[in-house]
């Protein structure tokens, strides 16, 4: 059917005045984004091989800011803004959900686990791994599980999951350890290499992680039963349903298309800086299920 030119000329004039009309209704962090022309996008420095500094200390890398990084191309298309500037943010596990909080950063991806107490003061996008709490020991110590752990010195991070885990285990079970809250993975694994704790717990793959940089990976292993499974994901602001989809739709878009398979296999099956070394890490069959249905509830509502 042949258009009237003045329906057409009515037709061309909405559209013209539709992309204004759609940047006056954003809101939240696609407004601050929009408006500063800048994505702000916080990140660790030591959670190997998910976010950190291996040959630069302006540049991180890792399966997370791979991830991140499709969450920013997701961010250009939807604002119409190619040249969209990126500026990096450094956290740590005490700093990341306030700096999310107050703005400073507008989306953290790192190796942060999505719960119940979080989802209080953040949101988190659909999730993107899946791990369990476990221990790094030397070989030669005799640790083979948490029970093992009784009297003795154990470090983990300050901040995470695993603290609070380790600290209730050791108050209910009267276990009498000394639990050490290093600052970051990479003080924590020193205090294990130097001999000042005889385990380290944590998530496992950032053990993994912290195995590979050793002086001699060889000499160490990771064992125990986990105490929890735990599901990482971007934390966002709380409320900002906008922001939320656009990054919930990247990742989706990354695992439907495929493409999470050369990212994963990229940092967990083949070498990574800054040593060139293999974690030798398969997808596991949970991550693979949470792959195959993307959710952002966290494993306690599973």
């Amino acid at each position: 059917m042949r258009i009237a030119p003045r329906v057409l000329g009515a037709a061309i004039v909405a559209a013209l005045f539709a992309t204004p009309a759609l940047s006056a209704e954003l809101t939240g962090t696609l407004k601050k984004i929009k408006e500063s022309g800048t994505i702000v996008l916080g990140h660790r420095d030591a959670s190997i091989p998910f976010s950190y500094f291996a040959d630069s200390p302006n540049q991180p890398v890792g399966y997370s800011h791979d991830l991140q990084m499709k969450v920013v191309d997701a961010v250009k298309q939807e604002l119409g803004m190619p040249d969209l500037k990126v500026r990096y943010n450094l956290v740590t596990s005490q700093t990341r959900i306030p700096l999310v909080q107050n703005g400073t950063v507008d989306i953290e991806c790192g190796s942060t686990t999505n719960n119940l107490e979080r989802q209080k003061q953040v949101d988190f996008s659909v999730g993107i791994f899946e791990v369990g709490t476990r221990l790094l020991t030397k070989k030669t110590s005799g640790i083979a599980d948490f029970a093992d752990l009784k009297g003795k010195n154990v470090v983990t991070t300050a901040g995470t999951t695993s603290e609070r885990l380790l600290k209730a285990m050791n108050a209910e079970q009267k276990m009498g350890m000394n639990i050490i809250s290093a600052k970051d993975h990479g003080e924590s694994f020193l205090m294990l290499e130097s001999g000042r704790a005889v385990a380290f717990m944590m998530d496992d793959a950032l053990l993994y992680g912290e195995m590979a940089k050793a002086k001699n990976p060889a000499d160490w292993v990771v064992v125990g039963k986990p105490q929890s499974y735990e599901i990482y994901g971007c934390m966002v602001r709380k409320g900002d349903e906008g922001f939320k989809k656009v990054v919930d739709k990247a990742i989706a878009d990354a695992f439907a298309s495929g493409e999470i398979n050369g990212i994963y296999d990229k940092w967990f099956t083949q070498p990574v800086p800054p040593k060139g070394l293999n974690l030798n890490f398969p997808m596991s069959d949970t991550l693979k299920k949470l792959v195959a249905n993307p959710t952002d509830k966290s494993a306690e509502q599973l």
